[in-house]
Order: structure tokens, then C-alpha cells, then sequence
């Protein structure tokens, strides 16, 4: 059976990531994938959380308490384009989410822009161990969301096949601009 988008996404985050790994929520929103990256890195792993909204941060605060999965959580109230100035470069990241557009049930004027998210990709890029997954959740389907989407797809397309494999995966005849999934996983160093 075909997985939509999303549920693939959790495949890949389930297989990818291992009990003591380092791992990056760079658009946390309201909690979800937080916390089930906090869960799959146990006792002695870290989650390193970015978002530029108070109120995605309070949010997903809420959601790791209730799940007493907040010791091991990190939340920046900061763009993903300042994930360097935040993660040591010789802790290498073993996966790196990204979910683009806007938080769900908050304010949908506050969009991801193509310029800071590629910057935010970039970096998140030289974290990544080697096999290491960066996964770009794609919601288009708002003002600006298209620019977004085709800057993405044209960095992701000029990546060197030598040291990345890049994934496309998406429904090709659904309506009202259906979410897709970038996978891009790091072969080499």
C-alpha cells in the first residue's frame, strides 16, 4: 500500500534514527515530530528544536510534558537558518526535519521563505553524518508556498549524486496542492 507523504516520513524517521543519535526538529510547530524524535533517542540522545513562533515552542513544551519526554529536548525560539550557531559541528547529526509552511491552527501569514529554509538546509547538510537523513516535509498550498517549493526542488535537483541521494516522493494527481516529502540522505562525508 502507497503511504501518503507524512506517513512516510515517519518510516524513514523510525528506521533512521537510533537510541544515543543527535537529531534536529528545524520547524517544530506544534510538537508532533518532537516528540517522536525524543522518544526514538532514548535516556542518551538529543533533539535540537528551532522555530521562529512563541507560541509553536509553547506548544510543543506543553506536548514533551505530558509525555515527560522533555529532558532530552532543546527548543530555540529562532529561525532554522541559525542551526549552526546553535549545534557543535563535530556533533554529527544523524536526521534533520523539516516541516515548510505554516504552524497548524496558528497564524498563517508566518510562512517559511525560500531564503531562510535553503540556508537552513544547507547547514543542516554539513551536520549530517554520514547515511544520516534530511527529510523536507512540502506544504505549498499557501501564498508563497510555490516559490518555496520550486527554490527546494531546484537546490535538492543540484546536489551531487556522489555524495547525496535525493528522493522525490509525492502523489502526482491529487488536488489542492497535496504535501510532499524531499528525503535527501548523505552518502558521504
Amino acid at each position: 500500500m502507497l503511504l501518503q507523504a507524512l506517513a512516510f516520513t515517519h518510516s524513514l524517521i523510525k528506521e533512521a534514527v537510533q537510541p544515543g543519535d543527535t537529531v534536529i526538529d528545524a520547524t517544530i510547530g506544534n510538537g508532533h515530530d518532537t516528540l517522536l524524535l525524543a522518544q526514538l533517542v532514548g535516556a542518551t540522545g538529543k533533539v535540537i528544536g528551532f522555530d521562529i513562533q512563541k507560541q509553536a515552542i509553547l506548544n510543543t513544551e506543553n506536548r514533551l510534558k505530558k509525555a515527560d519526554a522533555h529532558s532530552k529536548v532543546s527548543l530555540y525560539n529562532q529561525g532554522h537558518e541559525t542551526i549552526k550557531d546553535i549545534i557543535d559541528p563535530d556533533d554529527k547529526v544523524a536526521l534533520v526535519i523539516f516541516n515548510l509552511g505554516y504552524l497548524p491552527k496558528g497564524d498563517k501569514t508566518v510562512v517559511t521563505t525560500p531564503k531562510t529554509t535553503l540556508e537552513g538546509i544547507k547547514q543542516s547538510l554539513t551536520l549530517l553524518k554520514k547515511n544520516g537523513l534530511l527529510l523536507l516535509m512540502v506544504y505549498h498550498g499557501h501564498d508563497g508556498g510555490t516559490k518555496e517549493k520550486n527554490a527546494i526542488l531546484d537546490f535538492s535537483k543540484s546536489l551531487p549524486q556522489e555524495r547525496y541521494s535525493v528522493l522525490n516522493y509525492q502523489y502526482l494527481n491529487q488536488k489542492n496542492d497535496p504535501p510532499f516529502l524531499i528525503a535527501i540522505e548523505k552518502r558521504k562525508e
